[in-house]
């Protein structure tokens, strides 16, 4: 705006009238006659104090006309205002996903853009909150908590530019980088509290910690320097395997190692079955790289077997385990059984050592059948992979697929990538099946005795160039399932959103991107169902995915770009990985979980499976003599009362201890209303079992922030009125929490949020 009557292109009055004009035209399509006016975008406030100065003369000017008042407000202010115009308003649920500015430019890219910073994330997420946990159970005794720097990271990542990868390489580098920092910290208190955990039998308990122990943050790629060498002389090596989750769990631990002459014994000395799993070539590339990219330097000479064994373990709490040489003929881990589709003369292969039966075609290599004989589901399914080649946005319509933008170069672009070669690996506690599908992407089917899900890890990169098109690579997940259009999404990995291919819930919508128009942000999972069965498929991290065939579940697991998408990020998303002045595209090492169950069953699966993905057994290592261990060591160990856990539609996502005799608890029901008949009932949860060994002096309910009481919160709500009554959502909550007996009450989807006192604040003993 150009205020100064000398000037020639003085034009206020204009200015002023397409300003009215403009609040007009989005008050006639807006209830009540307040409307917020978004004033810029993420670039215009790098120029603040021009831009300020442009602001104040709009409203300095506009209410000096009177048509309209201007003035610079707040959510809170607009919010209370809205409420104090006692309007009517239609119920909205669901969420606005996908959008798109464009015909052509649905913001359905970024769902999977930057794959290794996103399952980076989640997984420090995890780490983050297993080290919480840990810092509460041995206590702070008034020092500081090394575990700040993490939070802060992971936070500053939820940042709309961050974990959504829709930032510059070097900003990528720069989250990653101080992730990195804090989870150094983070892994050093981990490491102490459970040595002293582990140590509380020592009469040297108030002195220095002398457990070190280790961890392998590398252990996905095979790379663990404290398990691959486990020596024949008197130590053996200590495995103490932490469980997050408040309830027990049953859980396969698997570690490099190269010998196969080794036994496994639980906390009671008691050698317990384990199976050998021989390493194949698949990974030796992946972990040469990546180890010295993250360590320095090369690694030592790949280990030769994944030594797999069942571990039991407590809520919130852990166990020990104890992996030496053999001594005994006959006592060592049992070598699994490998064979070649080459090798086989039927047209089928069935593994899986359980329940659980995947049959697999001798001819394609690929997936055909899945048969659970507990609950007698079989049904044809198949697994397969393709990409879509990127637009480079050179047509009439300039719009390229980039790190936000989806624009696949035509509709079904799936290339088929031909045959592939399987070899089988069989064994008492779980089976593999290894699979090449081409130079860039392999995968490793497992299959436990005590799941009932398959495991399918993939490895996928670098992403060829070389024919000059961007690539998008997905995965499908194909059956017969008649499945009307329909599948459900998770929303933040709560609650599922029914969504419907070509269809939105409030406009009738005009269909131009079939395919990046029906993607959505998959952060637990998916799944599709129709009159008998469902398809669930869960992930590590955060993917874009849909069903765009009846009874097909698509996941995109990694992109690799040549153009820019024009939304501001100015650089093309192409990932590059470099060592020793080698460079090539970013690989990535993810899994995903496949499971069918009869209809109205999933959901107890996805639920429960969900949190063990979320919050993986945190394992850690030292050397030591079994026997001198288990008698100086504690061997065993539970936050909650032996008799206590927690139910199992029920988790606490924060545990954590803000100084002596002060701790925020946050706890979470896991269900919608009507999601399953078991568990989606309001849950209890007893804070005397939970903290078994402190006594509670007061319980004080805060907001989910944990910014204010609860109580002050609730008289400051505001309560709407309905327009259509029939849809209003009857809001269920736990009741207060009665300070005698101590149980917390959850209905479903409910989060709530403690800070509790403690009197008389104790160390956990064992």
């Amino acid at each position: 705006m150009k205020d100064d009557v000398l000037l020639f292109d003085y034009n206020v009055q204009e200015r002023v009238s397409d300003f009215v004009a403009a609040a007009l035209a989005q008050a006639n399509v807006t209830r009540t006659n307040h409307i917020m006016w978004l004033m810029g975008t993420d670039f215009r406030y790098q120029y603040a104090n021009s831009w300020y100065r442009q602001m104040d003369k709009f409203i300095h000017y506009v209410n000096q006309d009177g048509r309209v008042n201007v003035l610079y407000s707040t959510p809170s202010m607009y919010t209370d205002a809205k409420h104090a115009a006692n309007e009517e308003w239609p119920l909205k649920t669901g969420d606005f996903f996908p959008y798109a500015d464009h015909q052509n430019a649905y913001w359905t890219g970024y769902f999977t853009s930057r794959p290794a910073f996103k399952g980076f994330v989640r997984t420090m997420s995890g780490y983050y909150l297993a080290a919480r946990q840990l810092e509460f159970f041995r206590g702070r005794s008034g020092v500081a908590s090394k575990l700040g720097v993490l939070a802060d990271a992971l936070a500053i990542a939820q940042h709309h530019d961050a974990v959504s990868g829709t930032q510059r390489q070097h900003v990528a580098a720069d989250y990653a980088l101080r992730i990195s920092i804090g989870y150094k910290e983070a892994e050093k208190l981990v490491a102490s509290s459970l040595g002293f955990l582990t140590e509380s039998r020592s009469s040297t308990r108030q002195g220095s910690i002398s457990t070190e122990l280790e961890q392998c943050p590398l252990l996905n790629i095979s790379y663990c320097p404290p398990t691959e060498s486990i020596s024949s002389d008197e130590q053996s090596l200590v495995v103490v395997a932490y469980n997050p989750l408040g309830w027990k769990r049953e859980e396969v631990i698997r570690i490099p190692v190269s010998s196969e002459n080794v036994e496994v014994r639980d906390s009671n000395g008691i050698q317990i079955e384990s199976q050998l799993v021989p390493l194949l070539n698949a990974t030796s590339r992946v972990r040469t790289i990546y180890a010295k990219a993250y360590t320095g330097h090369f690694p030592s000479e790949m280990p030769k077997y994944w030594l797999a064994f069942s571990a039991s373990l407590p809520p919130l709490g852990f166990n020990t385990y104890f992996v030496s040489v053999a001594n005994q003929t006959g006592s060592s881990s049992i070598l699994s059984l490998v064979h070649t589709a080459e090798n086989t003369k039927a047209r089928t292969v069935e593994v899986g050592p359980g329940n659980l039966k995947l049959r697999f075609s001798v001819d394609s290599g690929e997936l055909t059948h899945f048969i659970n004989g507990r609950s007698l589901v079989a049904t044809s399914v198949e697994q397969s992979y393709g990409y879509y080649t990127g637009n480079d946005g050179t047509n009439k319509d300039p719009q390229a697929s980039g790190a936000y933008v989806f624009r696949p170069n035509g509709t079904f672009t799936v290339k088929n990538l031909g045959q592939v070669p399987s070899t089988f690996l069989r064994g008492p506690l779980l089976d593999e099946v290894h699979q090449q599908l081409n130079p860039w992407i392999s995968q490793v089917t497992r299959v436990y005795k005590g799941k009932e899900h398959a495991e399918i890890e993939f490895v996928i990169g670098p992403i060829p160039l070389d024919d000059g098109t961007g690539k998008e690579i997905t995965t499908q997940i194909k059956t017969t399932m008649k499945t009307n259009k329909t599948f459900y999404t998770d929303s933040n990995g709560r609650d599922f959103i029914k969504r419907v291919r070509d269809q939105r819930t409030d406009w009738d919508l005009e269909v131009n991107q079939p395919v990046a128009g029906n993607y959505y942000p998959v952060n637990l999972g998916i799944y599709v169902e129709d009159d008998t069965t469902e398809l669930s498929v869960l992930v590590d991290r955060s993917v874009g995915g849909s069903s765009l065939v009846d009874g097909q579940i698509e996941l995109m697991l990694h992109r690799r770009m040549l153009h820019d998408d024009m939304r501001g990020v100015g650089e093309v998303l192409n990932e590059i990985v470099c060592v020793l002045d080698e460079c090539e595209g970013l690989t990535i090492v993810g899994k995903m979980f496949l499971r069918v169950d009869q209809l109205g069953e999933g959901a107890k699966w996805r639920r429960t499976v969900g949190q063990e993905i979320y919050s993986p057994v945190l394992v850690a290592f030292t050397k030591q003599d079994a026997s001198k261990w288990m008698e100086s060591h504690v061997n065993s160990f539970s936050g909650v009362d032996p008799s206590y856990s927690l139910p199992n539609n029920v988790a606490v996502i924060t545990l954590q201890e803000l100084k002596v005799g002060e701790v925020l608890l946050r706890l979470a029901h896991l269900y919608e209303i009507g999601e399953d008949k078991d568990y989606s009932g309001m849950a209890r949860v007893e804070l005397k079992m939970l903290f078994p060994n402190k006594k509670i002096g007061k319980v004080t309910e805060l907001s989910l922030s944990a910014n204010q009481k609860r109580s002050e919160l609730e008289k400051r709500r505001l309560v709407w009125k309905v327009a259509a009554k029939e849809e209003e959502s009857k809001v269920v909550r736990g009741g207060a929490v009665d300070p005698d007996n101590l149980v917390v009450e959850l209905a479903p989807m409910e989060i709530r949020t403690f800070f509790l006192n403690f009197d008389s604040p104790q160390i956990y003993v064992s």
